[in-house]
């Protein structure tokens, strides 16, 4: 048996497919080349540039026809967990699932533990089921910077219901609500996370609460804390939907109370597409993000230009020793 293959010098180079191969594949609903297509969207290599923008060209057609849902919820709130049963409930319904799950990334190692696929044990078995995990990085509101990219894949893919969850650290959640048809916010009673922690912005954004957790001995608290938050939505201006904000109780772990949650989001959907709100924010949406990847791109061009790269230091360092303020320093760079 010839060993030449196991010779480095040997090897040939596999050819990388063309957007177009992938995107074959990725239409017949192969998750290996939706996965090729997401990582390549994700990648901030100059070489993966043009085979991003003709994936996600050849996805527009076929994009738009999911329900789009985010969550979101501080670090222990069961997130996973609501999400599996949520999913799991989905798929028996009939739909295709997606769940774009956003890991918090170290700022120090940049690292990201990527462990949703291990705590969404049954949901990652299901073939109706693609879970995506995908570091937060340094984005503003813990969404990758590539999500609303990878929902359009996830939609020409064929998948019908996609969820992206948040970190939900204290960060702005506007991103994940700029991208979602019904943004859901999951709470914690009797923990320190009822009325005291509500911040008014999120509580604004939130198309439904849910008290997670609400089992066992936790029952009682949940029941107060959900009458807390109800008679609190009242002070918040009503939404352009004009679809009541509700507060569900929930246990992601018994599977309690998911039913009830999956029938409001019906409700929803049936609600905002008959009164055209749905279109509404999904063209505002539109707006936002054209916007949006003009203020990246030309902050991108501003720090790529070598007469920036050469001079930032020096003028850091200046503003840094007081010689001169932030304002002038970046009047300096700017008029180069």
């Amino acid at each position: 048996m010839s060993l030449e293959h196991l010779n480095p010098k040997s090897w040939q180079r596999r050819k990388k497919p063309s957007s177009q191969e992938v995107f074959e594949k990725l239409r017949k609903g192969d998750i290996s080349a939706l996965s090729r297509a997401i990582t390549g969207v994700e990648s901030k290599a100059s070489e993966d540039y043009a085979f991003a923008k003709a994936l996600l060209q050849q996805a527009l057609p076929f994009s738009g026809n999911s329900f789009r849902l985010g969550i979101t919820g501080v670090p222990g709130v069961g997130k996973s967990t609501f999400i599996e049963s949520l999913g799991i409930h989905l798929i028996k319904l009939g739909f295709k699932v997606a769940v774009l799950a956003i890991d918090p990334s170290s700022s120090v190692s940049k690292g990201s533990i990527l462990g949703d696929k291990t705590r969404m044990e049954q949901l990652v078995k299901s073939e109706f089921a693609y879970i995506r995990p995908s570091p937060a990085g340094e984005t503003l509101g813990g969404v990758a910077r590539k999500t609303r990219e990878a929902i359009l894949l996830c939609e020409a893919a064929g998948f019908d219901f996609i969820m992206v969850e948040t970190v939900g650290v204290g960060q702005s959640e506007t991103a994940v609500h700029s991208m979602t048809d019904f943004f859901l916010l999951l709470k914690l009673a009797g923990a320190g996370d009822d009325l005291q922690g509500i911040k008014r912005g999120i509580m604004e954004m939130a198309d439904a609460v849910i008290i997670n957790k609400a089992d066992g001995d936790n029952k009682k608290a949940a029941l107060h804390a959900r009458r807390e938050f109800q008679n609190a939505l009242h002070l918040i201006n009503p939404k352009s939907h004009q679809y009541p904000v509700k507060v569900h109780l929930c246990s992601g772990l018994h599977n309690e109370g998911i039913e009830e949650i999956a029938q409001e989001i019906a409700s929803f959907r049936q609600h905002s597409n008959q009164n055209g709100s749905l279109l509404e924010r999904r063209n505002s949406q539109e707006l936002y993000w054209l916007h949006q990847t003009i203020e990246d791109r030309l902050k991108e061009a501003f720090y790529s230009r070598s007469e920036i790269v050469n001079q930032i230091k020096e003028i850091e360092t200046s503003v840094v020793n007081r010689k001169i303020s932030a304002f002038d320093a970046a009047d300096r760079l700017l008029s180069l």
